[in-house]
């Protein structure tokens, strides 16, 4: 069975489909990450999410932003897989999607992220080039990336 993609504003978000994208978000990137931050940052409301179903279940998810709702250019965030999917690979097709997402949405192939360190190959394989020095965000390495 594959992931079923959507992309949504936040104002056509459901109640259930904003409660499980912000459990998922909380799930990795709180309790996963052991890491105390404002998740819900005032910045969702700006944001396309593009969540990924299976199962009738939100597992893969990230939030997409015009230029200059985030960075400069447009951007990518809080791209997250589910722990027990994990083994599926669904990581690489989020990114594929959000990649895709952006460009259709937002007509620009230019792209800034905040990547984990830790992930650096990862967004490298798709396109993505190291922009800064390491950075902490939120007491975890960080990078700023770009495709342009």
């Amino acid at each position: 069975m594959d992931l079923k993609w959507k992309i949504k504003r936040f104002t056509e978000l459901s109640v259930n489909e904003l409660y499980d994208l912000l459990q998922l978000r909380s799930e990795v990137f709180v309790v996963e990450q052991n890491c105390v931050y404002q998740d819900i940052d005032g910045k969702d409301r700006k944001a396309l999410h593009l969540m990924g179903e299976y199962d009738s279940k939100i597992v893969a998810y990230a939030r997409l932003f015009a230029a200059g709702d985030y960075f400069e250019e447009a951007s990518i965030g809080r791209v997250v897989i589910g722990t027990k999917y994990r083994d599926r690979k669904w990581g690489h097709e989020l990114m594929r999607e959000a990649i895709v997402g952006i460009e259709a949405n937002f007509h620009t192939k230019k792209i800034t992220i905040s990547a984990q360190l830790y992930l650096q190959k990862f967004y490298e394989s798709h396109g993505f080039e190291v922009t800064s020095e390491t950075y902490l965000e939120d007491d975890i390495p960080h990078i700023q990336m770009k495709i342009n």
